[in-house]
């Protein structure tokens, strides 16, 4: 009965301590930036190699204050030279956040280098599981690395989330370039003076046309490559004109945004 006494009590004591033991929270990572695409999100669609962050995008965390687009736990996201795609924006634009958690918010940060540019009061109240945020760009032009940052306002981490940018002017919407077309001038039909002697008749063209004898000169020209599009699908290899440059796929994608002309991408396209 003793021993019986004992265990019992000393169940008592262990099962508060383990109780102890258990995490309050789960401290599981739960937002970034998605437009424009930022480093993890680029990340994520496979447009840069960069790692396992491929798959947590969302889990770029760390304490309060950092100052690293990585938070200290994806290093390549704090590499420059990974071929980021600069996304093109000016004046009033608006960047969306996609949470997995709605964790109680502190604020949200925006920074251009170490300047801080805007901040946007959360009222430690959860946020819904998409938030946007509108930053005035106007005084700022040409390549940025502008840094998010939401400040979690029940515990001391902050979710971080780099985009890089180039600014102009213009309006806040990236404008897509028209469609390079061809055009072929219409056949003029000239009327040959008048002879006594009939046309001969031939059962073949002629092999060369002699110049003056009329405008509609058959040609031959090699199939031009489709003009670059938003919305489609291209393969490795495949020919685009842009601009009227000739670009060939590098790595086989879908175009989701207008930001990914070929200028734009390098890891997707090459100069023919």
């Amino acid at each position: 009965m003793r021993s019986r006494f004992l265990f019992l009590a000393g169940a008592m004591v262990v099962a508060p301590l383990a109780t102890l033991l258990v995490p309050v929270g789960n401290a599981q990572a739960h937002g970034w930036v998605t437009g424009p695409a930022s480093r993890q999100e680029q990340c994520a669609r496979g447009l840069v190699s960069c790692g396992a962050v491929k798959y947590e995008p969302q889990s770029v965390e760390g304490p309060k204050g950092l100052t690293s687009c990585s938070a200290n736990k994806y290093p390549e996201l704090d590499d420059d030279s990974l071929g980021w795609i600069p996304q093109k924006v000016s004046g009033a634009t608006t960047f969306t956040w996609k949470n997995t958690a709605n964790h109680r918010t502190l604020n949200w940060e925006y920074f251009l280098g170490n300047t801080r540019i805007a901040v946007i009061d959360g009222r430690n109240e959860q946020p819904p599981m998409e938030v946007t945020h509108t930053i005035d760009l106007s005084p700022y032009s040409g390549r940025q690395k502008l840094r998010a940052v939401w400040n979690i306002g029940d515990t001391a981490a902050a979710f971080y989330s780099c985009v890089d940018l180039e600014i102009g002017g213009g309006g806040s919407t990236p404008t897509t370039s028209p469609t390079p077309t061809t055009t072929t001038p219409a056949p003029t039909t000239t009327v040959p003076p008048t002879t006594t002697k009939p046309p001969a008749t031939t059962t073949n063209p002629p092999a060369t046309t002699t110049p003056g004898g009329g405008h509609h000169h058959p040609t031959t020209t090699a199939p031009a490559s489709s003009a670059w599009r938003q919305g489609a699908t291209y393969a490795v290899g495949d020919k685009v004109t842009y601009q009227g440059v000739t670009y060939t796929c590098r790595q086989a994608h879908t175009v989701h945004d207008p930001n990914w002309t070929p200028p734009n991408t390098p890891a997707l396209w090459s100069r023919a």
